[in-house]
C-alpha cells in the first residue's frame, strides 16, 4: 500500500509518497505559483513517476497547507498544524515544541506526551518573521537569500535592526547601508531581530526542551543559530525542513486506512476522472 501527502505552501508545494511502513518512496518540492491547482498536479505526477507508481495506485491522499483546498484530487485535507505535528513526531518522538518559519506565516506548535497537539500559535497578519521578509531583505541587500545564513556567520558583530515590517525594514537597512554598515553584520542583526520576534511568540506556549525548527527558516544556518541563542540551548532541524508537513499528511493518511478509511469514490487529475 502507497500513501501520499502533499503541501501546497505559500511558496512551496510539496509532496512525499511513503508505502505501509511508512518508509519514503518519493519526495518532491517544487515553487508554489498563482495556478494551485495546476502545481499540484505537476508536483504529485512528478512524485509519482519517481516512486514508480501511476496515480491510480496511491491507496490514500491527503493535502495540508494554506493551497489544500485548491487539490482536487486529495481524499481528505487536514490543517498544516496537526500534520507538521505528526511529521515532527515521526521523526522526534521527544519533542514538544515545534517553531515552523514558513514563507508568509510563522508558528509555534507544543505537542503532548503522544505527539498531538495540545496548544499551538500562529503569525500570519503580516510577513515578519517569514521567509518572504528575509527574501525582499537579500534583494535590498543584493545578495542571495540561500547565502544568508552563511554570510551572516563571518558577521563581527551585530547592527540592530529595530523595524520588523517589511517596509520600514527595508528602508532601514539602506539607511544602514548608507551609513557604511558591513553586509554581514546587517544579515545577522536581521537574523537577531526575527530570532527575537518568533521565540518570544513561541514562549506564550511554553517552549519546553527540547525544540525542532522547520519551514524554509530551518535551511537558514544564521537563524538556527540565532534562535539556539534565544531559547538558550541546541535546536533540532529535519533533514529536510520544508517536507514534514508532507511527510505528516501522508502518515495520517496511512492511520486513516489502517482505522478503516478508504479513498474517495472519485478522483479528478487533468480533467481525468479516476474511479475506485
Amino acid at each position: 500500500m502507497t500513501f501520499a501527502g502533499i503541501d501546497i505552501g505559500s511558496t512551496m508545494t510539496k509532496v512525499l509518497i511513503v508505502d505501509e511502513p511508512g518508509e519514503t518512496l518519493a519526495a518532491v518540492i517544487g515553487p508554489t505559483g498563482v495556478e494551485h491547482r495546476h502545481l499540484a498536479i505537476k508536483v504529485m505526477d512528478e512524485a509519482v513517476q519517481k516512486a514508480g507508481l501511476n496515480f491510480d495506485a496511491l491507496d490514500f491522499i491527503v493535502a495540508t497547507g494554506y493551497g489544500r483546498i485548491n487539490c482536487p484530487f486529495a481524499d481528505k485535507q487536514i490543517t498544516e498544524i496537526t500534520c507538521h505535528a505528526r511529521g515532527i513526531y515521526s521523526l522526534f518522538p521527544y519533542v514538544h515544541t515545534i517553531i515552523d518559519i514558513g514563507g508568509q506565516d510563522s508558528k509555534g506548535i507544543r505537542l503532548n506526551s503522544e505527539g498531538k497537539v495540545a496548544n499551538f500559535i500562529m503569525n500570519d497578519k503580516c510577513a515578519a518573521g517569514t521567509g518572504r521578509f528575509l527574501e525582499v531583505i537579500a534583494e535590498t541587500l543584493g545578495i542571495k537569500l540561500t547565502d544568508m545564513g552563511e554570510i551572516s556567520l563571518t558577521a563581527k558583530g551585530c547592527v540592530q535592526i529595530s523595524n520588523m515590517c517589511t517596509v520600514f525594514a527595508e528602508h532601514e537597512v539602506t539607511s544602514r547601508l548608507a551609513e557604511g554598515a558591513a553586509i554581514p553584520e546587517i544579515v545577522a542583526g536581521l537574523h537577531e531581530a526575527i530570532a527575537t520576534r518568533v521565540v518570544n511568540m513561541v514562549r506564550h506556549l511554553g517552549i519546553e526542551r527540547d525544540v525542532v525548527v522547520t519551514g524554509g527558516g530551518a535551511k537558514n544556518i544564521g537563524l538556527i543559530k540565532a534562535i539556539e541563542t534565544k531559547v538558550g540551548f541546541p535546536v533540532f532541524v529535519p533533514p529536510e525542513p520544508f517536507l514534514t508537513g508532507a511527510l505528516g499528511a501522508a502518515l495520517i493518511g496511512r492511520d486513516l486506512v489502517r482505522n478503516g478509511a478508504s479513498r474517495s469514490q472519485e478522483r479528478r487529475l487533468e480533467g481525468v476522472t479516476f474511479f475506485k
